[in-house]
């Protein structure tokens, strides 16, 4: 597969890296060409750039890394949630204990 046939937002961190190493010193003309050429436009280079120069996280990572810390991000706060829940039913479970002691005395164990 050409670079021509790959929509922009498929170019690898490296071929974007290379694209903007390219185009820098380009004249207009030569820019429009490259990127005729190359099937992206010159707003997709303006935004590399500056994804670059920002270290934009999620841009640099690939697409598939960034969906499993996302799936491993939504799985943890689900583990979060369960644990709060057990939590809150444990501290209940205390306090019920401690007011049915005050009610009814010390339970003693034979």
């Amino acid at each position: 597969m050409t670079q021509k046939d790959k929509r922009p937002q498929s170019w690898t961190t490296e071929e974007r890296l290379e694209a903007l190493l390219a185009t820098h010193a380009l004249a207009e003309q030569e820019l429009g060409s490259w990127c005729r050429e190359r099937g992206v436009h010159t707003h997709h280079l303006a935004q590399w750039r500056r994804e670059l120069v920002e270290g934009s996280n999620e841009k640099v990572i690939g697409a598939g890394e960034t969906r499993a810390l996302r799936q491993e991000n939504h799985a943890l706060k689900k583990e979060l949630r369960r644990k709060d829940k057990a939590l809150a039913e444990t501290a209940a479970l205390l306090v019920l204990k401690k007011k049915a002691a005050s009610i009814w005395g010390e339970v003693e164990d034979d």
